[in-house]
């Protein structure tokens, strides 16, 4: 393990914790299997089923970020990260398997970091395609609040143009 690399997740995050290292041995994999470094810009994407701590490691250790567009939740609550090379293609799905099994938070912590990444993650291919790079909307003012939202979020409603918090949605289904 790379301590010193451990330590800037753990920095960045606040403390160390379970979460992380499961986030931290993510990118351990990712840059295993994709030959990954930092990514100054999209060239490496990451997709994560989760928002918990994991991802915090990947923020500080591959430079993936929701601001720069190459961090993408996709909300299933699994511990599952696809990693995506732009440069060339590569891509690879590593999904949780280690289970807490009671262990006392720094034992499971422990665990995480010093078992083999196989034992760790099952590394699968992606069922999904490469998002596409971040773009930049123009501006639409919301015809109710005054408040600018992008074009791509923003409605019609009653001929007027409105944002996602100012729109009421219409429906006639059921929803169970």
């Amino acid at each position: 393990m790379d301590k010193e690399l451990w330590q800037k997740a753990v920095d960045f995050h606040g403390h160390a914790c379970p979460g992380l290292a499961m986030g931290f041995r993510a990118v351990e994999g990712a840059k295993d299997r994709l030959h990954l470094g930092s990514s100054s810009d999209e060239e490496i994407v990451c997709v994560s089923e989760n928002d918990a701590c994991c991802v915090d490691a990947i923020q500080a250790l591959l430079s993936c970020t929701v601001g720069k567009g190459n961090l993408i939740f996709k909300e299933t609550g699994k511990m599952a990260f696809s990693f995506f090379n732009r440069n060339n293609g590569d891509k690879i799905r590593l999904v949780l398997k280690i289970q807490n099994s009671n262990l006392p938070k720094e034992k499971f912590m422990e665990q995480i970091l010093k078992a083999p990444l196989n034992e760790i993650f099952d590394f699968k291919t992606p069922n999904f395609d490469l998002p596409q790079k971040a773009q930049i909307f123009n501006t639409i003012i919301c015809e109710i609040c005054g408040e600018g939202a992008p074009e791509h979020k923003i409605r019609l409603q009653n001929g007027k143009k409105v944002c996602l918090d100012c729109f009421k949605d219409y429906s006639r289904t059921i929803k169970f």
